[in-house]
């Protein structure tokens, strides 16, 4: 697997553009270009991280000719609500244990 974390800061009274935005455009990534999906966190009023998994490397780097018109909208959505937007780090995963119940 695959992760790219991002950083996201919003701009005031507009965390529900954002959101809308970022959701929308997320599903189509999983959908059309074969990501694993993506987690959203709102650290504050105005910051969010994000992290989206990919099933590698390779696969994350060739995304984004598969997408639909519809993607162009949610990504304007997502850019005009933002005053800045951060990819803070890429990394291959070692250990999940998020999708596992290693304590039972």
């Amino acid at each position: 697997m695959y992760i790219v974390l991002y950083r996201f800061e919003v701009k005031l009274n507009e965390s529900e553009s954002f959101e809308k935005g970022w959701a929308g455009l997320t599903n189509l990534i999983y959908t059309h270009e074969g990501s694993s999906g993506s987690r959203l966190h709102k650290k504050s009023e105005t910051e969010y991280m994000a992290y989206a998994q990919w099933p590698n490397k390779n696969k994350f780097e060739t995304a984004g000719d598969n997408l639909p018109e519809k993607a162009e909208e949610f990504g304007e959505l997502m850019r005009t609500s933002c005053s800045k937007i951060d990819i803070l780090n890429k990394f291959d995963v070692v250990n999940d244990l998020l999708a596992e119940k290693p304590y039972e």
